[in-house]
């Protein structure tokens, strides 16, 4: 009761503070959204024609894709799209939709127009690879180290990196984002500088696992740059580019003038307008800087599908080319795995090897269908691509390759099912992410959640799937997605179909963003109220004084408060202060790291500081008869909050000053 007493007195203070509390939360809420709802959306759009059972009529192919493409282009607020459509060794169809430039109302072409392909671009340095491993100047098997000659991979673990870890993306290496764009092209440095600088931590062992990795295919560049003995895009433009005739496709930044005059530009939508986009200059270019054509890319496909040959023109044996198709490397024995570079998907009952690509503007995807020769590249110039590219390959399949009629499925739980979904019930984050660096509060933004919905139904990102077997779960809507469970000393992981290239693994309650949230509401409130104490306090002193009634405040009473008060302004200015960099403009964060955050970490490490001494300041407090049960109460919860949410910002790695 003396403590009810106590905050019923400051309800006018607490009312307060919950407003400017969920004020400073709304832009919190989108850093914990499952960010597969966009995947889900795009596999549920489908086109509303007939089926075709054979692919060959290109006058047919073309009316079917202008109404599909023209369509999504303007849901999705996309101003201009390439396309091209090989089969059988010849190129079936290439055509451009839309505006390349807005303000100049310059249509795409599919044959000069570039566009920039984002990751697609690892599918040329994998190649590379397999053609200096068909030559014996490589070992997929050996060390990497053997080939690096101005720096070393630390040895993490006892097993070392391959090239085969590279290739399937299970080197262990954790995401990072941290210096891999620059401003200006001028500021590009040369990998044997930038390789060394920003490599990141080793963070599961070799061939455990997949996590996708940048920083692992632009190592693998670099690996063909010291084995080659030639710059990277030279080695490209000899060995892949001149004998494939891409004559408008190159690795440099910036382009060639007379193909940068042809390059897409990229754009953001909102608010009704399109607002034009810098080019992004990117450090890890064997990943990532690759700018080409639709109908380049076809020449690419071509030859992959034929196993190396292009024309007269081979640059891989047939027997590379097999091997580097194959699978190599899967988290479960239930799922799609990835072969030498390639993601391997299953869809409508067809072996799909591919690869998108993604840079902050622009969004493509080469998807390969070796059984039936046939291939597509989409490539789009605004954020709507993202989703879009994934819906238009699901409804080319539906009406050239349509699915098969689906297995049955139980109708009932299975036996245990009860006990399996009790321990598979919660949160998940990817494989795929950053533990060591303050970038490690982005893996709250790519969370999948699993929920119970009975009968042996689970949901997954908004995804319906029911147990086919323990620990094995199918998607009911289309039948096309396998997720599975797996229970071990490790905890609990998740792998799903669709997403050879990550796994995920089981939050613990501290993790989860239930609990993260819980937590920072809890001290946005303790640090609000306590904030505006301050000012109530020197108000009373002084009305206290000018009635000739000082107040009767013992000094450990006052400096406790004004101790909280120091620390609740502290730490607001660095929750506000990460609320507007971390929501604000993300591909920013992606230069390096903000130097204001290290006035932030400065900032809350004072307040940690603080919050210590004022454990000992609480404690004698309770020694003071003069200050109520309630007060007493009060800054003895504020002060356990204020060390939980400084060891909370310790978890996210945000006191540490090295990064």
């Amino acid at each position: 009761m003396l403590l009810f007493r106590y905050i019923e007195t400051q309800v006018r203070v607490l009312v307060t503070a919950i407003v400017l509390a969920l004020v400073l939360l709304v832009p919190i809420a989108g850093m914990f959204s499952v960010q597969r709802v966009q995947a889900a959306q795009s596999r549920n759009i489908v086109t509303q024609l007939q089926p075709t059972p054979i692919l060959g009529d290109a006058h047919e192919l073309e009316a079917f894709l202008d109404g599909l493409l023209n369509s999504q282009l303007k849901e999705n607020h996309i101003p201009g799209a390439t396309l091209s459509i090989v089969k059988d060794g010849k190129l079936l169809l290439a055509k451009g939709y839309g505006d390349a430039n807005v303000e100049r109302h310059t249509p795409v072409a599919a044959d000069t127009t570039l566009f920039r392909v984002g990751s697609i671009s690892k599918m040329f340095t994998w190649t590379s690879i397999m053609q200096l491993a068909e030559a014996g100047k490589v070992d997929l098997h050996t060390d990497i180290n053997t080939y690096l000659k101005t720096f070393k991979v630390p040895n993490t673990y006892p097993q070392p990196i391959t090239l085969e870890n590279l290739l399937t993306h299970t080197a262990g290496f954790e995401d990072s984002a941290d210096g891999i764009f620059v401003k200006n092209s001028s500021s590009l440095t040369p990998l044997n500088t930038w390789l060394p600088t920003h490599m990141p931590a080793r963070i599961y062992p070799p061939g455990q696992v997949t996590a996708y990795s940048n920083y692992g295919a632009t190592l693998a560049g670099y690996i063909v740059e010291q084995v080659s003995g030639m710059p990277y895009d030279q080695y490209v433009q000899q060995h892949l580019f001149q004998p494939l005739n891409m004559q408008h496709s190159s690795f440099l930044q910036p382009l060639p003038l007379d193909l940068e005059a042809k390059l897409a530009q990229g754009y953001t939508y909102a608010a009704g307008a399109y607002t034009a986009e810098p080019v992004e200059n990117v450090e890890i270019a064997p990943a990532g800087s690759l700018s080409t054509t639709a109908t380049d890319m076809a020449n690419f496909m071509i030859a992959h599908l034929q196993l190396g040959r292009f024309g007269n023109a081979r640059i891989l044996q047939e027997a590379t080319a097999l091997n580097m198709q194959k699978q190599h490397f899967a988290n479960d024995p239930n799922v799609d795995g990835m072969a030498y570079g390639f993601w391997i998907q299953s869809l409508n009952g067809q072996k799909i090897i591919q690869h998108g690509g993604d840079t902050v503007f622009m969004h493509s995807l080469m998807s390969l269908l070796p059984a039936q020769n046939v291939g597509i590249f989409l490539s789009f110039n605004s954020d709507g691509g993202a989703s879009v590219r994934n819906a238009v390959l699901q409804a080319f399949l539906d009406r050239y390759f349509p699915a098969s009629t689906p297995e049955a499925v139980p109708t009932k739980p299975l036996v245990g099912y009860e006990y399996r979904v009790s321990q598979i019930v919660g949160t998940y984050w990817s494989t795929r992410r950053n533990d060591t660096t303050y970038q490690k509060i982005f893996n709250l933004s790519s969370i999948a959640t699993v929920s119970d919905k009975g009968n042996g139904h689970i949901l997954l990102g908004g995804r319906d799937a029911v147990e086919i077997k323990p620990w094995t779960f199918r998607e009911v809507l289309r039948e096309q997605e396998t997720f599975v469970f797996r229970s071990g000393a490790e905890g609990i992981h998740l792998f799903v179909s669709d997403d050879p290239i990550a796994g995920f693994t089981k939050n613990t309650w501290y993790e989860t963003p239930q609990f993260q949230i819980v937590l920072l509401v809890v001290s946005l409130l303790f640090f609000l109220v306590t904030f505006l104490r301050g000012p109530v306090h020197l108000v009373r002193a002084i009305l206290a004084k000018r009635h000739g009634k000082p107040l009767t405040k013992g000094v450990r009473s006052v400096s406790t408060l004004w101790l909280g008060w120091i620390i609740s302004v502290l730490n607001l200015i660095f929750i506000m202060g990460l609320i507007l960099l971390f929501t604000g403009d993300q591909a920013a964060i992606a230069f390096s790291k903000p130097p204001i955050l290290t006035t932030f970490t400065v900032i809350a490490m004072i307040a940690g500081f603080l919050a210590i001494v004022l454990l000992v300041f609480s404690i004698l407090l309770w020694g003071v008869r003069s200050v109520s049960w309630g007060a007493r109460i009060y800054y003895t919860l504020f002060t356990l909050v204020a060390i939980a949410f400084v060891i909370d910002i310790a978890f996210w790695n945000l006191l540490n000053l090295s990064f």
